[in-house]
C-alpha cells in the first residue's frame, strides 16, 4: 500500500477537529452527569475529598433512620403514658366516688328489760366481721347504778293450786248453856278485802236462840259493800264468818263481836290460787302454772311488764326470792300494790310496799347512753355508727363486709345473749367500685405491655440507645428511671383490691394518696421522655443540616456549572463547524493543484 501524505493545512485542520471532538466529549459527559469531576483523573484532590464528604453524609443518613425509629419508640411510650395517666385519673375518680358514697346498711334493735339479763356483765353485744377484722369488740348493755327494788320476804313459793275461802271461827258452841252471858252491847266492825261493815250485837246468854246473832250479822252485811262477799253461819253450834269468794285476804274484826270469837282458831287466809299485785300500776297475775316456780314466775312477770312498756323487771333474787327492780337507769321510784303485795313484806296483809334503794343495782343502759358509748369508743368509732331510732338502737355498718351482731336476734331484739345473732349487710356500692378499680388496674398493665415500637418497650424497662455521629462518640441512652417498668406494682398501687380496702374513709384517703403519687410519677416520666424526645428531634434537625452541608461541600468540589458547560458546548460545536469547513477548503485546494498537474 502506498503511503498517503497529507498537506500541512489538512493535517492542521484534522488535528483541530480531533481536539474539538475530545473537548466536546468531555463537555457532553459533564452535561450528562452534572459533575465536572467524575473520576480521580478529572481532579484527584476534589474527587477524594468529595467522596469522603459524601461517605460521611451517607453514614449520617443511616444514623438519621435510627433517630427516626427512636422518635417513634418515644412516641409509643408517650402514648402509653398518656393512656396510663387517663386510667389513673379514672381510678382516682372511682375512689372519690367510693369516698362520697354513704349508702351503708343499718339495723335497729329493740332494747327491752324483758329481753336483757340483769346479771352483771352477762348482757352484751359482740361485733364480728365488718371492718373489725380479727378483733371482736363488745358493748355491755348493763351497768351498775343506783335504783329501787323489792324482794319477796321468803323464797318464792307457787300460789296454792286449790282456792280457799277466808274463815274465822268462834271457840265455843253458842247453842250450849252458859253461866254468864257474852257481852255484845256496842258497835263492832268486820273487815274483808279492804271493805268493812258495822254490826250492833246484844248481850248473848245461854239458852237464847243462837241464830239471832247470825241473822243480825248477815243483815248488816247485806246492806254493806261486803254483800255477796261474806256471810255468818252456825257450824256445829259455833259462829263462823266465811268469805264467799277465794280472794286472798283475811277477815278481821274489832269491837264486842270479838267476844263471840274469843279463843277461836287462828284466822285462815283466803287463797285464790293466784298472786295478784301491781308494779307501778301494771297489774301482774301469777297462777299455779305461770308461777309454778321462781324461774317461770320471773319470765311471766317480765312478759306482763314488757307488754305494758314498764321500766321494771323481775329477776331471781338471793335465796331464790322473787326480786323486782328498776331495769333502766331512769326507772324512778318503785311501788308494789294489791292484795298480794304482802309477799314482798314481812307484815301480812299489807296492800302497798315501797321499793328500797340499792346503790349497786345492775340496770340496763339507755339507748342514748349506748349511742354515746359506741360513737365515742376508739375501738368502734368510724367502723360502726349508732343512733337512736325512735327508741331503738340503730347500728350502721360502715363497711363493705357483713357485720354479725351477737346478742341480737332475727326479730330485731337486743337480748345480750351470745347465742343470738343477726347480720347487718355490707355496702354493696363500695364493693362494686372495688371491682371496677381492679379492672382499671388490669387495663393499666396491659397498656404498658402494648406501648412498644419495633420490639422496644420503654415502659417495660427496655433501654433505647440512639447514636448521633458516625464515630459513635455522641449518643443518648433512654430508659425509665432506675430501669424499672411502669406498671401498677412499681407505681405503688394495690395488687388486687378487695372490698374491705374501701371500708373506711381513711383507707380510701390513703389509696387516693397512692394514686395521686402514681400520677405524679407517670407525669414526671412523661416529662423525662419529652426532654429525651426534644434532644433526639433537635439532633435530627442538626444531622439533616449537617448532611446538607457535607453534600453541598462535595457538590461544590465535583458539580459542573451547567451554564458554563452549555456555553462551552455551543462554542465547541461552532469550532467544529469551522474546522470542518477549513478542512474542506484545504482539501479543495489540494484537489485544484492535482488538476493542474494532469
Amino acid at each position: 500500500m502506498s503511503e498517503i501524505n497529507l498537506t500541512k493545512a489538512v493535517r492542521q485542520n484534522l488535528l483541530s477537529l480531533q481536539n474539538t471532538a475530545s473537548m466536546m466529549a468531555t463537555t457532553q459527559n459533564r452535561l450528562a452527569t452534572g459533575n465536572k469531576v467524575n473520576t480521580a483523573l478529572d481532579n484527584p484532590t476534589n474527587f477524594f475529598t468529595a467522596s469522603s464528604l459524601n461517605s460521611r453524609a451517607g453514614e449520617l443518613d443511616a444514623l438519621l433512620d435510627s433517630m427516626n425509629n427512636g422518635v417513634k419508640t418515644l412516641e409509643a411510650a408517650d402514648n402509653g403514658l398518656t393512656s396510663i395517666t387517663k386510667t389513673l385519673e379514672s381510678m382516682q375518680s372511682t375512689l372519690r366516688q367510693a369516698r362520697q358514697d354513704k349508702t351503708f346498711e343499718t339495723a335497729s334493735y329493740t332494747l327491752s328489760p324483758a329481753n336483757v339479763s340483769l346479771t352483771s356483765g352477762a348482757a352484751k353485744l359482740t361485733l364480728v366481721g365488718g371492718a373489725f377484722g380479727t378483733s371482736t369488740p363488745s358493748i355491755d348493755l348493763t351497768t351498775t347504778a343506783s335504783g329501787q327494788k323489792v324482794v319477796s320476804n321468803a323464797a318464792y313459793a307457787a300460789p296454792a293450786a286449790t282456792a280457799a275461802k277466808a274463815t274465822l271461827n268462834s271457840a265455843e258452841d253458842l247453842t250450849a248453856a252458859r253461866a254468864t252471858p257474852i257481852t255484845g252491847n256496842g258497835v263492832s266492825t268486820i273487815t274483808y278485802e279492804g271493805k268493812s261493815v258495822s254490826v250492833t250485837l246484844s248481850d248473848y246468854a245461854a239458852g237464847v236462840d243462837a241464830t239471832g246473832v247470825v241473822t243480825t250479822i248477815n243483815q248488816a252485811i247485806a246492806g254493806s259493800d261486803l254483800n255477796g262477799k261474806l256471810e255468818a253461819k252456825l257450824v256445829g253450834g259455833t259462829l263462823q264468818l266465811q268469805a264467799k269468794d277465794t280472794f286472798n285476804s283475811n277477815i278481821t274484826t274489832t269491837g264486842n263481836i270479838s267476844n263471840f270469837l274469843t279463843g277461836g282458831p287462828a284466822d285462815v287466809n283466803g287463797a285464790s290460787g293466784k298472786y295478784e299485785f301491781s308494779v307501778n300500776g301494771v297489774p301482774i297475775t301469777l297462777d299455779a302454772t305461770t308461777g309454778s316456780d321462781v324461774t317461770t314466775a320471773v319470765e311471766n312477770v317480765n312478759s306482763q311488764l314488757a307488754a305494758a312498756g314498764s321500766k321494771f323487771k323481775a329477776i331471781i333474787g338471793p335465796g331464790s326470792t322473787l326480786q323486782i327492780q328498776g331495769a333502766t337507769t331512769n326507772a324512778g321510784a318503785l311501788q308494789i300494790t294489791g292484795a298480794d303485795a304482802d309477799i314482798f313484806s314481812g307484815t301480812a296483809d299489807v296492800t302497798s310496799v315501797a321499793g328500797t334503794t340499792d346503790a349497786a343495782l345492775v340496770v340496763m343502759k339507755t339507748i342514748d347512753t349506748l349511742v354515746a358509748e359506741i360513737n365515742n369508743n376508739a375501738t368502734t368509732k368510724g367502723i360502726i355508727k349508732a343512733s337512736n331510732d325512735d327508741g331503738k338502737l340503730r347500728i350502721q355498718n360502715l363497711s363493705t363486709q357483713d357485720l354479725t351482731v351477737q346478742g341480737t336476734d332475727s326479730s330485731g331484739k337486743a337480748t345480750g345473749d351470745a347465742s343470738d345473732s343477726s347480720v347487718v349487710d355490707g355496702n354493696s356500692v363500695r364493693s362494686g367500685l372495688a371491682d371496677q378499680f381492679n379492672v382499671l388496674r388490669d387495663q393499666l398493665d396491659k397498656m404498658a405491655d402494648d406501648a412498644s415500637f419495633n420490639g422496644v418497650n420503654l415502659l417495660r424497662g427496655d433501654k433505647l440507645k440512639i447514636t448521633f455521629n458516625e464515630t459513635g462518640t455522641s449518643s443518648i441512652d433512654i430508659q425509665v428511671k432506675d430501669g424499672k417498668s411502669v406498671d401498677s406494682t412499681e407505681l405503688g398501687l394495690p395488687t388486687t383490691m378487695v372490698a374491705k380496702d374501701l371500708d373506711t374513709d381513711n383507707g380510701i384517703d390513703a389509696l387516693l394518696d397512692d394514686v395521686k403519687a402514681a400520677i405524679t410519677q407517670v407525669r414526671a416520666q412523661a416529662s423525662t421522655f419529652g426532654s429525651n424526645l426534644s434532644v433526639v428531634e433537635n439532633r435530627q434537625d442538626f444531622t439533616k443540616k449537617m448532611m446538607n452541608t457535607l453534600q453541598g461541600g462535595a457538590s461544590n468540589l465535583t458539580l459542573a456549572d451547567m451554564n458554563e458547560e452549555a456555553a462551552n458546548m455551543v462554542a465547541l460545536q461552532t469550532r467544529q463547524s469551522l474546522a470542518t469547513s477549513s478542512l474542506s477548503m484545504a482539501n479543495q485546494a489540494d484537489q485544484n493543484v492535482l488538476q493542474l498537474l494532469r
